[in-house]
């Protein structure tokens, strides 16, 4: 095994996709002296705006991903659906973190929910469902209510339906399209919350305090740090994601989402997916944590010490969805309210504008 590369000041990092996660890294990585190459296929991506050199091209044509490769130090990526593919090729020429292997495990909710399960880590029961037939099948086995989920490109509640005593499942099977899917049994949480952490290639690791997530329409809308939950879960919390990134292989900055559940007065967590990436719910660091998520994942992609991950004090994130973000002039005039605006042209209904950032004293 190779030594892992150092990156130095002045080197740059390359990042597939333009949106506002590419957009906050190569703002975290400018002050550390590293340089941002974006590359996406969209025209106008809000991360062109604050780096160094962008390419704008399709994540399969090969000349253009040689000509991106050539020219970075290391690639990273902002999102998971990022083509497996692209990901082998680009990782022949340079660097690529994290690895093709954990984007692909993270790509197929089947395929993750297997991996984090044969890791001997609780989720929900499932199964793979591939026709009426494996529906039947999957929803004999693990009871209503369940929630059938396409196995890949599913985010924000998208790609997901409740099928409920008395509903008719094939047709739950049609509104997703019909694709290759996962059955979970639906889990009686009593929060959602999340840990994100990070791992650099010699093994290194550090996790952020866990953070209790509220969701609005299936989308995040607000992230509270500290979470309410026990000693013992924020322990077993971390411990789950150092699990999960040492048998990944990982290195960079992912998330954890997980349910909280409470049995016989005792708090308990089970996973529910992997972002392999910089996470919403880890938004509230860039003006709450010593190090933010998204300088922790540049240092770990370059090879460099992982940062302290202390909160600054009781801290709130919430999302600016739509036509929030016209609310931008009334945020700036609220004492410690930290914004952040992500350079999108146009607002639409369900789309993430921006965050704002509260702390306050512990």
């Amino acid at each position: 095994m190779s030594a892992p590369r150092i990156l130095k000041p002045g080197d740059t990092i390359g990042i597939l996709g333009g949106g506002q996660l590419a957009r906050m890294i190569a703002l975290a990585a400018a002050p550390l002296g590293l340089k941002a190459h974006i590359y996406a296929p969209e025209a106008g991506s809000p991360a062109f705006d604050v780096a160094s050199a962008h390419t704008q091209a399709a994540y399969d044509d090969l000349d253009a991903l040689s000509a991106f490769a050539t020219s970075v130090d290391v690639v990273t990526y902002e999102f998971e659906n990022v083509p497996v593919d692209t990901a082998t090729f680009l990782s022949a020429i340079v660097p690529v973190h994290p690895g093709a292997r954990a984007l692909g495990i993270t790509q197929d909710r089947l395929d993750e929910k297997t991996f984090v399960s044969r890791l001997g880590i609780e989720t929900a029961p499932f199964a793979e469902v591939n026709d009426d037939a494996g529906l039947e099948a999957a929803l004999a086995e693990i009871g209503r209510p369940a929630v059938l989920k396409t196995r890949r490109f599913g985010y924000d509640g998208k790609g997901q339906v409740i099928i409920r005593e008395g509903d008719d499942a094939a047709a739950a099977f049609k509104a997703i399209g019909r694709h290759p899917a996962i059955l979970e049994g639906f889990v009686p949480f009593e929060r959602e919350v999340s840990v994100v952490a990070a791992r650099s290639e010699d093994g290194r690791f550090k996790a952020y305090e866990v953070t209790e997530n509220e969701h609005r329409h299936h989308i995040l809308y607000r992230s509270t740090v500290p979470a309410d939950v026990t000693p013992a879960v924020e322990a077993v919390s971390a411990e789950i994601a150092r699990r999960i990134g040492e048998a990944l292989g990982y290195v960079g900055v992912f998330a954890v989402e997980m349910f909280l559940v409470v049995e016989d007065g005792a708090q308990g967590v089970i996973v529910n997916e992997i972002a392999p990436r910089v996470h919403n719910s880890g938004h509230w660091t860039l003006d709450g944590a010593v190090t933010s998520q998204f300088e922790q994942h540049v240092r770990a992609i370059a090879g460099w010490p992982l940062g302290a991950v202390e909160r600054l004090g009781r801290v709130e994130m919430t999302n600016l969805i739509g036509n929030e973000a016209d609310s931008w002039h009334e945020i700036l005039a609220e004492p410690g309210a930290h914004l952040h605006l992500y350079g999108k042209a146009e607002a639409r209904p369900g789309r993430k504008m921006g965050h704002v950032t509260r702390i306050f004293e512990p």
